[in-house]
């Protein structure tokens, strides 16, 4: 016999749904993570373009995903596919995109500016394509506000696996694979393909045993969906403001964890002259702080409240990049202080954005309750187009800042300014954002007793009908 509750839609998921649905995240995070922190540094020192000329590709690449972002969301609220309503994208969508992410890391066409827009621009949209009805899924399994922050815990705590996974292990597998040794990150194109296409398989294989963990059970009615438009994406964003909120919050986040991604490499090789145990050392304490803090989330939000919690880590990362911006001024900078700095900044930008998600189900609660409709996909769409915006900024910010200071790819040892200016991009640039992430998580007004009546109502409303 069922729960009452969970006929209600307050359903309770076992660890096997909850692993299943956090092994998406793993999966994207294995090819996502790698164009966020590796790409710009291939393009550049190994596929042969120029810094402004990326800058201009990754531009041009998320405004097409600011068109195609609420082409997708309405395609998917509107749509029904036997295999589930957002689930289905896993399987079908899942085999192009791990395609194209390998293709972006060939080099037979270098120094083709053509073949990298073609496929760079496609593994984003095909990315979109995922994304969207993945953060979706999360709000169909259950409407239970505890339930959606165990799910996010595990959600990112996988996804911190994918990064470490990347961070960590995609410099030693580079090495591996690489014919001539050498003390910095390897340049050997054959070794970066095989790289990526190991990574690109195996996140495929996660992507489809997410599709068969995952159950959907609050969706929207087939008939309702037939009336779900490009359109309401706009109406959505105006009428909800807790919506608004978590979306200048996902700008300024992802805007911050752009920029400082993408700076690791040249961090590391050009500042430190890391060798590529240590840069793999120093990326993957960039995730390790996840599997020590996440599972602590629910635990630290009961006790402090939510937005406290966003104000803690958002300052503790703060910290850490203070700690790691000194540290590396310093005449001969210590690789364990390195470390530890890196390990502080971690910890507060994982457990900050890595908790944005569980946000996401509440806005489109809320947004179902004043309008009697809900659009995951549309909402999803939102903050996609969001996160998007924030990779923008990140993606434009980084190699402008490069080719502002005379980044040289062919120096060993860059100038005093090309190196402040990587350091800009690593400590000074994101704890700006960070600063400006508390003033909008101020603003968010939905507490979990808020958003547990407005389920109760939205089930009642239900029931009755």
């Amino acid at each position: 016999m069922n729960n009452p509750s969970e006929m209600n839609g307050f359903y309770h998921l076992n660890w096997l749904q909850r692993i299943g649905f956090g092994s998406g995240d793993l999966a994207q995070n294995l090819i996502f993570q790698v164009t966020c922190m590796y790409l710009l540094f291939f393009y550049t020192d190994i596929y042969g373009l120029d810094a402004t000329d990326v800058s201009l590709m990754f531009l041009i690449g998320n405004i097409a995903n600011v068109i195609w972002d609420p082409i997708v969301g309405t395609l998917v609220d509107k749509s029904n596919p036997k295999l589930g309503k957002y689930r289905a994208y896993l399987v079908f969508v899942g085999v192009p995109l791990t395609g194209f992410s390998i293709l972006c890391f060939y080099d037979g066409f270098a120094p083709s500016l053509l073949y990298a827009y073609f496929t760079y621009i496609g593994m984003t949209l095909l990315y979109t394509f995922i994304n969207v009805p993945y953060g979706a899924l999360n709000s169909s399994l259950t409407r239970d506000t505890n339930e959606i922050t165990v799910l996010t815990s595990v959600r990112m705590f996988m996804a911190n696996c994918g990064g470490l996974a990347v961070g960590s292990g995609l410099p030693l597998l580079i090495a591996f694979f690489a014919v001539s040794e050498g003390d910095a990150l390897p340049k050997d194109p054959h070794a970066w393909l095989i790289t990526m296409s190991i990574y690109g398989v195996v996140g495929l294989l996660l992507l489809f045993f997410c599709f068969s963990q995952c159950k959907e059970r609050v969706v929207m009615d087939a008939k309702d969906s037939e009336d779900v438009k490009v359109s309401d994406l706009v109406t959505e964003f105006v009428r909800n403001r807790p919506l608004r909120v978590i979306a200048f919050f996902f700008i300024t986040a992802f805007s911050m964890m752009s920029i400082g991604n993408a700076a690791g490499a040249y961090f590391m090789n050009s500042n430190l002259h890391g060798t590529p145990a240590q840069l793999s050392t120093f990326m993957g304490l960039g995730s390790i702080p996840a599997f020590i803090f996440m599972p602590l989330v629910p635990a630290i939000k009961r006790a402090i409240g939510k937005k406290n919690m966003f104000y803690a880590f958002l300052g503790v990362a703060i910290v850490g990049m203070a700690i790691l911006y000194f540290v590396a001024k310093m005449d001969h900078p210590s690789m364990i202080l390195i470390y530890i700095a890196q390990f502080i900044k971690s910890t507060g930008v994982i457990v900050a954005t890595g908790y944005m998600w569980a946000l996401v189900p509440e806005v489109i609660s809320f947004g179902e309750y004043t309008s009697g409709k809900r659009i995951a996909g549309i909402v999803n769409a939102l903050t996609g187009l969001f996160f998007k915006a924030g990779m923008t900024i990140g993606s434009v910010v980084a190699p402008f800042v490069l080719n502002y200071v005379h980044y040289n790819k062919d120096s060993i040892n860059q100038t005093p300014l090309a190196q402040e200016g990587i350091l800009w991009l690593v400590c000074v640039i994101p704890a700006a954002l960070l600063l400006l992430a508390m003033f909008i998580i101020s603003k968010y007004e939905l507490t979990d007793e808020k958003i547990d009546e407005i389920n109760r109502a939205i089930e009642m409303k239900n029931q009755q009908n």
